[in-house]
């Protein structure tokens, strides 16, 4: 305890996650649905790493960008899931210090990767379109692997100072997180100081990483858009749109919950609200994407079929 009496979440060596507790009775539910969730993520994502890694026809850029986004979404989930599960199971709710501390960097850290991924995806659909005579040129494996090595980089770089903000703060005695995760804007509704240079610091950041990422995304589907039209081959226009549809889909179940939680103060969410939109796009999101990208993509079944020596 502080000489003002101000009080460190280490020096108590722990949090209490509230989650959801107020509903016991949904807690059983949602036990029972995050879990078919996370098996789903496990196998969706695990499925789309091995097979680009096996069949040598997906070994390109896009399926490149896809095998690191498969990877990341297993880091994201097993980094708060498999806790969550536990503090829905159990009475216990509590969280370690350290726990916290870690699970507050790499989801922070690995959903920032994400949105700046999601990026470079946009540009390499952008390359494949609109650029195709110069393609292989634009997209070389030293740079797709450049562009990935920055997508993580800023991530990790970016969550690194949020958390050290954020840890730094004290708290007047009060460890009862109202969040089912350790996250930012949670975390800062429990100090007894004024903490609005956090949060523009949290909305300027998140702005850098949320809004200027969905811009160039839509201005690369946008010119896709034009130079499709501009195509006389239907299953051209199929093939591509395809694609990019998917693409879209993804990158909306992302940055939308992401905007809800990030681009505001914390004290203007809805406490229960925020809950189930970081539980869709935590729990629910990286278990759509590999169904998203595969369930109607030609090359994903071809690469399955030569795989089983069906083909």
């Amino acid at each position: 305890m502080n000489d003002d009496g101000k009080v460190n979440a280490s020096s108590e060596g722990y949090f209490i996650l509230v989650g959801f507790s107020n509903w016991p009775h949904l807690e059983v539910v949602l036990f029972v649905v995050v879990l078919i969730f996370y098996l789903m993520t496990l196998t969706g994502n695990l499925f789309i790493i091995i097979l680009s890694y096996l069949d040598s026809h997906l070994h390109t850029p896009m399926y490149f960008f896809l095998s690191n986004l498969s990877f990341l979404d297993l880091c994201y989930t097993t980094s708060s899931i498999p806790h969550l599960l536990v503090n829905l199971w159990g009475l216990g709710k509590t969280i370690s210090y350290a726990g916290c501390m870690i699970q507050l960097y790499f989801v922070l850290a690995l959903g920032t990767t994400e949105c700046v991924l999601l990026v470079v995806m946009s540009y390499d659909r952008y390359a494949a379109v609109c650029r195709p005579l110069h393609y292989t040129v634009l997209m070389h494996p030293r740079f797709c692997h450049l562009l990935a090595a920055a997508s993580w980089v800023s991530g990790f770089t970016n969550s690194a100072l949020h958390s050290s903000f954020t840890f730094w703060i004290p708290l007047c005695g009060h460890h009862q997180v109202d969040h089912c995760f350790c996250e930012v804007p949670a975390l800062l509704r429990l100090s007894c100081v004024d903490t609005h240079a956090n949060e523009l610091t949290l909305v300027i950041t998140s702005s850098v990483f949320v809004l200027i990422p969905l811009i160039l995304i839509l201005t690369s589907y946008g010119a896709i858009v034009q130079a499709v039209l501009r195509m006389q081959s239907t299953t051209g226009l199929q093939r591509v749109f395809g694609t990019c549809g998917a693409q879209l889909m993804v990158v909306s179940f992302i940055f939308i919950p992401a905007m809800c939680i990030y681009l505001q103060p914390p004290s203007g969410n809805s406490r229960d609200q925020g809950k189930f939109i970081v539980l869709f796009y935590t729990v629910v999101t990286p278990s759509l994407n590999p169904l998203i990208y595969t369930l109607r993509n030609k090359d994903v079944r071809g690469a399955v079929k030569r795989l089983m020596g069906w083909e």
